[in-house]
């Protein structure tokens, strides 16, 4: 129900949340550093494996 947050060299394409939005009719976002989004997430799981051991492992 928080629509959709893009990630990556494709969140930078002009004008791609826009037409997202349209076609799926959810909230397009745009994280604020899309192209090391991924990594930062990442670096997150490994500083508190304990943590997030119930995602990692389904």
């Amino acid at each position: 129900d928080r629509g959709i947050v893009m990630t990556g060299g494709g969140a930078l394409i002009r004008g791609l949340d826009l037409l997202l939005s349209h076609e799926t009719s959810l909230p397009i976002h745009v994280d604020e550093d899309p192209l090391t989004c991924v990594v930062r997430g990442t670096g997150r799981i490994l500083d508190d494996e304990e943590k997030y051991w119930s995602v990692l492992s389904t």
